[in-house]
Order: structure tokens, then C-alpha cells, then sequence
């Protein structure tokens, strides 16, 4: 059992390395690894128990549901709650009618059974949508808009499923039960979430485990107690489990990264079990004869019936036309329909198996035409930035913004004006600091020489009030213009000639300044963070050091004048500045 598990395992991760390589979603190459050595393909695997997989289906979406509110948190889905929940709630119900009722009338089934097909199919599938935005550079509000919907609506897809089966199955099961028991479980789920979320914060901050180790199997007894609670209470435990997840992602827990770190691994294992187990339940021999039914439903939910649901529930949200037409696009279909599609198979209803098959069939479509269309959809719209839509955190992103700033992520394009050029010459304002470069998964401590390179994510340490500034220089980075002059050599012969005053409020910003004493500045060739203080070469040859007294001339008498003021510096920040500044000097 172990070496067939740790098989597996290698199976999956060499699945996801071939789509990575091939640019194709992980999830059809693990499906398809799943189907080949599984009882229909080479025979490796003998599986057939529905039961079985729903189970690991149920326990991976309740990891990777946990997994996705850790990463998030209150703060990032907050703003987006309103068309999160609307798309959730009324773009997956809406998708589920239409999508129902036009297969009911394409392939010939009662209106129940399609609108079960609708409910199996209604749902995104949040493991995908977290894998496409993982190297999207999609619009933040969008990118949280829909997270915060693959959140919330994998319960709303299980409560759909469930009464429409019985609905099926049970003549005097009604509309009104059908509708009371969603509202009831949706409520009791949101509710046992919350209250547990907040237990486990204040839980986790009160007491101090013996070994750092300990903090996630704590976690994962927070997880178990939010699903189970909330399923023996007759709740949704996925939005519970969800809801806590967002709880501790917003708090300043005790070893909050190594729990972040240890679900983010667990997630992905998750996955490729999951992926791995619903595709040994495929028979291919059996997908060919819903081929066709399964391209036309794959087509309908793709072109209709998500894009008009995502219309329909995104009115008076703030979204314009193409960012509507975007999110309509991005309704991903991935493992959780296949996990529902056990549902009725389980349950013995009429015409499960190919209802099963014709699932799986739809979520590949989608996968790939969706999966692989969608960021060039929405750079041809217009709806990209400069920024990953999920960016890789290095530090801990709660503790950065109380204090007052963000970590934006910049990945550099081959056809980006910040290609190529040194860290001194991308013109960062005072309020923002290139902390770290990463370079082929390697963090590269930048330096004013540094060279930018294609391929770089360049990690910027930026304070709130230089938002807008920082935004618009990012652009620059982009799309140009870098105005970077070449530095001026100095003169041979210069007299050395110095001067020193106190600078003056005409003079401008002595962090940027564009002239000194009506000779232009060339080049800034440091500029000091902790306070106003610029190194600059001037046009004419000479360099002056800006910041409360403006001192001017040759690199000598300025090298001079630095070593006096850092003899007699007061803090450790005013000596480090001006240690910097003769170095500097001492470069030219």
C-alpha cells in the first residue's frame, strides 16, 4: 500500500511537471495519468469503489477549501464580498437552471434530470481557478472576485445536487423544502465557520504549543472540527470550513507562515490524489459515446449559460462590460463537478453512469478551451495590470500592512522597458524598496548595479501613501518611457570647487530633485529611505548630496564632507547614509 501510494504521488508530480512544460492545465494531465493506468487503460490500478473516491474527493475540497481562506483572508476578500457572494450564490444557481433546462431539451431529458446535470455542472472548481491565477496578471479585484467565489459556491453546487436527487427521488420532497433546506444549511454552515474561526484565533494566540511542529496539526484538528461540526448540526461544513479558513488567514496567529506553509503543501497533495482517484474511475472506452452531448453542453455552459448567470448576478457591482465578460470566461469547471457527479451514482439515480461520464467529458473540455484562452482573453480586454494577480509572498502580508505598506510583485517581460536595466535606473521613489529579486526560484539581494533581467519578479516594499505614484511608475516599467541618462563623467581639470547650505523650499523635493542651482540632474545614484537624502550627478560633472543642507562639488571635498557628518552622526541611520554616500564616491 505504501509503495502503490508513493507510486501515485510520483505519478502526480511528474503529471504536473509535463504541464508545466507542455503550458497545459495539471488537472487533465493528472486525470489523463489516471485513466491510463487505471482499470480500463493498462490495468495497473483496479478501481472501480464510487464510494471511496467521493470520500477522498470530499476530504481533498475540504483541504484545498481550507487551504484557499488561509491564503486569502477577510482583508483581500472583504472588498469583494458583496459580488463573491452574488456570483456564489446567484450566478451558480442561475448557471445550474440554464444550463439545466437547455440540456433537458437538447438530450432529451425530464426536466429534473437536466436540471441535476445544471447542479452537478453550476459549480467552478476552486483548485483550477487558484492554478490559472497563479500565473495570471489579472486585475486584483478580479482575481479576488473570483477566489472569493470558488470559495463560496462549491456549497452551494453540494446543496443544488443534493435536492434536486431528491427532488428525483422523493415525490414528496417540494420546492419549499428544497429552498428552506439550502437557506438552513447555508446559514448554519456560515455561522458553526465564524464562531469556530474566532475560537481557533483566540485559541492559537492564548496558548503557546511546545514545538513550532505542533502548530499545524493543530490546524488540522481546527479543519476536522469546522467540517464536522457544522455537517452534524445539518450545515454546509465546506463554507464552514472555508469561513475558518479566512478567519485565521486575517490574524497574527503564532506560527501562522509555517501553518500557511504546511496547507499550501497539504492542498497539493490533495489535489493529485484527487485528481488521481476520479480519473481511475473513468472507463475511457465508455467517453466516446457521450462525445458529442458532452461538447454541446460544454459549449452552452461555457458560452451561455456562466457568461449570462455572471451578467445577470455581477448588475450594480462596479465591474465595466469586459470585466463582466472576463469573469463570465473564467467559470472553470475542474475535480469538484466530477466529486459531485458520484452523488447520484450513490443514490441510484436512473441514467447516473452516463450522467457520470458526460460530467467528466464537460470539465475537460472546459479545462483546456477555458483554461488555456483565459489570460490572452483578458489581456486582449484589457483587464490585466503590472502586478501577478497572486502574488508569491515572501513575508508575512497581514503584519506588512498594519504597519502602513504592501508587497507588490512586478514579473519582468521579455518586451518590458525594466528589462535590462539596473535597479538604480527604475527611478523608485523614497516611499518604496526593492527587497528582493528572484531569479530562477533564487532570491537575489538587489544592488544599485544590479542588472534587471526577463524572467524576474522583482518584490517592492511599497508605503500606502505612494500607492497611485507606484502604480504609475510600474506602468513605466512596462511600456516605457525610462528616462535614464547616462552619468556624466567627471570634467578632467574641474576646480574643486565645494559648497554647502541649507536647502531651501524652492530648491523642491530633496528626494527628487530635477535641478541644483539651475544645473539639471543627470542621475540619482542612491537615495536614502529613512529620510529626505539623495546622491546626484549632475549635467555639468559635478555631484551633490540633497537632503535638510545641500553640499556640492568634486568627489573629493564631497568625500570629505561625508566622513564629517558621519563622525558626528547621532543615529546608526544618519552614519550607515553617509557611509554610503563615500562609498559611492569612492566608486567614481
Amino acid at each position: 500500500m505504501l509503495l502503490a501510494f508513493g507510486g501515485l504521488l510520483v505519478a502526480g508530480l511528474v503529471a504536473s511537471l509535463l504541464a508545466g512544460r507542455l503550458r497545459i492545465p495539471g488537472l487533465v494531465v493528472l486525470l489523463g495519468v489516471g485513466m491510463v493506468i487505471g482499470t480500463d487503460g493498462l490495468g495497473l490500478v483496479d478501481f472501480d469503489d464510487v464510494e471511496l473516491a467521493r470520500t477522498v474527493g470530499i476530504i481533498a475540497l475540504v483541504l484545498i477549501l481550507f487551504e484557499g481562506g488561509l491564503a486569502a483572508g477577510w482583508a483581500e476578500i472583504r472588498p469583494v464580498l458583496g459580488p463573491s457572494l452574488a456570483m456564489a450564490v446567484v450566478g451558480t444557481a442561475l448557471t445550474a437552471v440554464i444550463t439545466g433546462l437547455a440540456a433537458a431539451w437538447l438530450l432529451g431529458l425530464t426536466v429534473l434530470q437536466g436540471l441535476l446535470v445544471g447542479a452537478v455542472l453550476s459549480s467552478t472548481d476552486g483548485a483550477a481557478i487558484f492554478a490559472i491565477l497563479r500565473g495570471s496578471t489579472l486585475r486584483r479585484r478580479l482575481a479576488r472576485t473570483l477566489e472569493g467565489e470558488a470559495g463560496f459556491n462549491d456549497p452551494v453546487a453540494v446543496l443544488l445536487v443534493l435536492g434536486f436527487i431528491a427532488l428525483i427521488q422523493e415525490p414528496a420532497y417540494g420546492l419549499v423544502d428544497f429552498v428552506g433546506e439550502l437557506v438552513l444549511e447555508l446559514g448554519v454552515g456560515a455561522v458553526i465557520g465564524l464562531a469556530i474561526g474566532w475560537l481557533a484565533v483566540r485559541a492559537l494566540d492564548r496558548i503557546t504549543l511546545a514545538s513550532a511542529g505542533l502548530y499545524p496539526v493543530a490546524s488540522i484538528a481546527i479543519v476536522a472540527v469546522a467540517y464536522g461540526a457544522a455537517d452534524v448540526a445539518h450545515g454546509s461544513g465546506f463554507l464552514a470550513v472555508y469561513l475558518t479558513g479566512l478567519a485565521i488567514g486575517s490574524s497574527t496567529v503564532p506560527a501562522k507562515r509555517t501553518i500557511v506553509t504546511f496547507h499550501d503543501g497539504l492542498a497539493w497533495v490533495a489535489q493529485l490524489l484527487m485528481f488521481l482517484t476520479l480519473g481511475l474511475l473513468v472507463f475511457p472506452s465508455q467517453i466516446g459515446a457521450i462525445a458529442l452531448q458532452g461538447t454541446v453542453v460544454a459549449v452552452l455552459l461555457a458560452v451561455v449559460a456562466r457568461p449570462l448567470a455572471t451578467l445577470i448576478s455581477t448588475v450594480g457591482a462596479g465591474f465595466t462590460l469586459p470585466e463582466r465578460v472576463v469573469l463570465g470566461w473564467a467559470g472553470l469547471r475542474g475535480a469538484v463537478p466530477v466529486v459531485l457527479a458520484t452523488f447520484p451514482l450513490l443514490a441510484g439515480v436512473e441514467g447516473s453512469e452516463s450522467l457520470f461520464n458526460l460530467v467528466f467529458f464537460v470539465v475537460v473540455l472546459s479545462v483546456l478551451a477555458q483554461g488555456l484562452t483565459f489570460e490572452s482573453l483578458a489581456r486582449g480586454l484589457g483587464v490585466t495590470t503590472d502586478e501577478a494577480a497572486v502574488p508569491m509572498q515572501l513575508m508575512e502580508p497581514a503584519t506588512i500592512r498594519r504597519m502602513g505598506a504592501e508587497i507588490v510583485e512586478f514579473p519582468v517581460a521579455l518586451t518590458d522597458a525594466a528589462a535590462g536595466r539596473l535597479v538604480r535606473e527604475l527611478g523608485l521613489p523614497r516611499e518604496a524598496l526593492l527587497n528582493v529579486i528572484v531569479r530562477d526560484e533564487q532570491a537575489i539581494p538587489p544592488r544599485g548595479s544590479t542588472r534587471i533581467e526577463p524572467g524576474d519578479r522583482l518584490h517592492v516594499l511599497v508605503r500606502q501613501e505612494a500607492a497611485v505614484e507606484f502604480r504609475e511608475l510600474m506602468r513605466r516599467w512596462r511600456e516605457g518611457p525610462l528616462e535614464v541618462r547616462a552619468r556624466p563623467k567627471p570634467v578632467p581639470g574641474y576646480p574643486a570647487v565645494f559648497t554647502t547650505r541649507p536647502w531651501r523650499p524652492t530648491d523642491g523635493d530633496p528626494q527628487a530633485p530635477e535641478r541644483i542651482d539651475g544645473t539639471a540632474v543627470a542621475v540619482r545614484l542612491r537615495t536614502r529611505r529613512d529620510a529626505p537624502g539623495t546622491l546626484l550627478a549632475l549635467e555639468d560633472g559635478s555631484f551633490a548630496v540633497a537632503g535638510p543642507v545641500l553640499a556640492r562639488g568634486s568627489p573629493g571635498p564631497l568625500q570629505d564632507f561625508a566622513r564629517r557628518r558621519a563622525a558626528r552622526a547621532r543615529t546608526e541611520a544618519d552614519r550607515a547614509w553617509w557611509r554610503e554616500v563615500i562609498g559611492a564616491l569612492a566608486a567614481i
